[in-house]
C-alpha cells in the first residue's frame, strides 16, 4: 500500500528507537494484522530489556540539555512536527484507519488533533509562567516557577493510537521533559510512523538523541515503565484495571501517575430537547469508532413523555447505519480490533439478555464478502435497567443502553451511580435544566456537556475524567501543570534576616 512507502513502514520493523535511530532488539516479533480484512500488514521486532535500557540511559542523557533550551525554542521544534504531520496526514489518516479500524474521516480526524495540540503547544511555550505573592517581611519578594520533571513515560491505548500520545508528548516537550511511548501492541506500526516523522524533523535540528524514546511491546514493558524510578510521571490511557495496576506501582514509588481510564458516559434526553440534535449526538457516540472510544455513549436517560419517539426514532437510524471497511468513506462503521473484543461483544449481550434486557436493535457478528476479519459487528440497542450490572460495566464495543427517568433529580442520580466518571451530556432547551445539570448537585463527571453528545472533545480544553476513570487531565487548558514541578521562591534583599510569622531567634 502506498501509504505504507509514504511513512517508511517496511515488512518488518524495529520496535525500539531513541527518537533519531532505531535500535536492534531481541523481542518478540509482533504481526500486525488489519481488522478490516483480517490480513497481515507488517511486523515489529519488540523491546527487550537491553533496548529498553539504552533508550532510557539515552532519555536520561538528552534531558539534561533538552531542559535547557529556552522554551519558545522547544515550541520552534513542536511546530515543525506539526508542519510534518500536516504533509502526511493523508497517508497517517489511512494508517490508523486501517491498523485500528476507525473510519477514514475519524482517522483524518485523529491527525488533526495531533496537529492542533502542535499549534497549542507552540502557544504555550511562551505561556509557562507562575505567580508572585506578597511576602509578610519587609524587603522579601516571593514567587513560584515551574521546571521540568525528566522522563515522562507514556503508555497509549489502540483506540486512539496516536492523538492521544501527541496530547501529553507535545506539551512534555514544551514544558523541558523528554519521552519515552509505550504505545498498544495492537497498532505498533502507527507509532512507527510517528516515530518516522518526528525523527526526520529532529535530524534536521540537530535534537539530542534520547528527547523521544520508543518501546513497543506487550504488558511486561508498561511494568517496567511504572516500576521505573528515572520516569517520574507515568501518563496511562487504557482499562481501569490496568490503571490501577500502574497507579499502585507508581504510588509505591512515591511517583506520579496521570490516569485516564474507563468512561460509561450517558446522554440525558429531556423532554424538552431538540430531538434531532439529540438523535445525532446519541448516534455518533454510540456507534463512531465501533462504539471503542472512552467517550463512547453508553446509556441514554430518556424522560418518560419522549421515551418512545427517541427509542423510534433510533430505530429507524440504526437501520441507515452503513456498516464495513472504514477505508471507504460511505461507511458508518468500520470493525472491531480483534476477535477477542468481538467476544466481550457478544458476551454483553448474553449477559444483558440473561438481566432482563431487551434488545430493539439485535447484535450479531457480521459473515460474508466484506467482513472476512470476523471484527465486524452490528450496533445495537436495548431496554434495560439502571441496576443492571452490565449497565454499570464498560463494554468497548457498539452496545447502548436505553433507561427512562421521571424528574431530573433521578436522571442525575441514574447517571452518576456507575462507577466510571468521564464523559456526561444533557439535550435540553430548558435554561435551568441545563444549569442544573452543570451544578454541584448535578454530573460528577470530568466532562459535562449541553445539546452536544459525549464524544469529540476538542483540544483547547482538559480532557479526563473522576472515578474509576483516575483523575488525570491531558491536552489543553492548564494540564501542562502536570508535566512539572512547581517550585516557590522567596529572594531576599535586605540587610536583615527577618522570620515568618513574626519569629525571632536572636543570638
Amino acid at each position: 500500500m502506498e501509504f505504507l512507502k509514504t511513512l517508511q513502514i517496511g515488512t518488518t520493523n524495529p520496535g525500539v528507537s531513541t527518537g533519531t535511530r532505531w535500535i536492534t532488539s531481541a523481542g518478540e516479533t509482533i504481526d500486525s494484522y488489519s481488522p478490516v480484512d483480517g490480513k497481515i500488514i507488517a511486523s515489529v521486532t519488540a523491546a527487550d530489556k537491553a533496548g529498553y535500557e539504552t533508550v532510557m540511559q539515552k532519555a536520561e542523557e538528552a534531558f539534561k540539555t533538552w531542559r535547557l533550551v529556552p522554551a519558545p525554542r522547544r515550541g520552534e521544534i513542536v511546530r515543525q512536527i506539526g508542519d510534518a504531520l500536516r504533509e502526511n496526514k493523508e497517508p497517517l489518516g489511512k494508517l490508523v484507519s486501517y491498523e485500528m479500524g476507525k473510519s477514514l474521516q475519524e482517522g483524518y480526524g485523529e491527525v488533526q488533533e495531533m496537529i492542533d495540540i502542535c499549534d497549542f503547544a507552540v502557544g504555550l511555550s511562551r505561556q509557562l509562567h507562575g505567580l508572585t505573592m506578597h511576602s509578610e517581611r519587609p524587603a522579601h519578594r516571593m514567587y513560584e516557577q515551574y521546571h521540568p520533571l525528566g522522563i515522562v513515560g507514556i503508555i497509549s491505548a489502540f483506540n486512539f493510537p496516536v492523538a492521544v500520545w501527541s496530547w501529553n508528548t507535545m506539551l512534555a516537550w514544551v514544558c523541558g521533559d523528554v519521552c519515552v511511548w509505550k504505545p498498544s501492541e495492537k497498532v505498533p506500526l502507527c507509532a512507527v510512523a510517528c516515530q518516522n516523522i518526528i525523527a526526520d524533523v529532529f535530524r534536521r535540528n540537530n535534537i539530542p538523541e534520547g528527547v523521544s524514546g520508543l518501546v513497543i511491546g506487550g504488558r511486561e514493558i508498561g511494568e517496567w515503565m511504572s516500576a521505573d524510578t528515572r520516569v517520574p510521571l507515568v501518563s496511562a490511557t487504557g482499562s481501569t484495571r490496568m490503571g490501577k495496576a500502574v497507579g499502585t506501582t507508581v504510588a509505591a514509588r512515591l511517583g506520579r501517575s496521570l490516569l485516564e481510564l474507563g468512561g460509561n458516559n450517558a446522554i440525558i434526553i429531556s423532554k424538552e430537547a431538540d430531538l434531532n440534535i439529540a438523535i445525532l449526538g446519541a448516534l455518533f457516540g454510540a456507534v463512531g469508532t465501533a462504539g471503542q472510544r472512552c467517550t463512547t455513549t453508553r446509556r441514554l436517560i430518556i424522560h418518560e413523555d419522549v421515551y418512545e419517539s427517541v427509542k423510534n426514532k433510533l430505530v429507524a437510524a440504526y437501520q441507515q447505519l452503513k456498516i464495513g471497511d472504514p477505508l471507504d468513506q460511505h461507511n458508518h462503521v468500520g470493525p472491531l480490533i480483534d476477535k477477542d473484543a468481538v467476544r466481550m461483544y457478544l458476551a454483553s449481550i448474553d449477559a444483558c439478555k440473561k438481566e432482563g434486557g431487551r434488545f430493539i436493535v439485535e447484535g450479531a457478528v457480521l459473515e460474508g464478502p466484506g467482513y472476512e476479519s470476523g471484527c465486524y459487528v452490528k450496533p445495537c440497542i436495548a431496554e434495560a435497567e439502571p441496576g443492571y450490572q452490565i449497565v454499570q460495566h464498560e463494554t468497548f464495543a457498539p452496545i447502548l443502553y436505553l433507561l427512562k427517568y421521571k424528574t431530573m433529580e433521578e436522571a442525575i442520580a441514574i447517571q452518576n451511580e456507575v462507577p466510571q466518571g468521564l464523559s456526561s451530556s444533557i439535550m435540553t432547551l430548558n435554561m435551568r435544566e441545563a444549569e442544573q445539570f452543570l451544578s454541584h448537585a448535578g454530573s460528577d463527571c470530568g466532562i459535562a456537556n449541553v445539546n452536544i453528545g459525549t464524544s469529540g472533545a476538542e483540544i483547547g480544553g482538559a480532557f479526563g475524567g473522576e472515578k474509576e476513570t483516575g483523575g488525570g487531565r491531558e491536552s489543553g487548558s492548564d494540564a501542562w501543570k502536570a508535566y512539572m514541578r512547581r517550585q516557590t521562591n522567596t529572594i531576599n534583599y535586605s540587610q536583615s534576616l527577618p522570620l515568618a510569622q513574626g519569629i525571632r531567634f536572636d543570638l
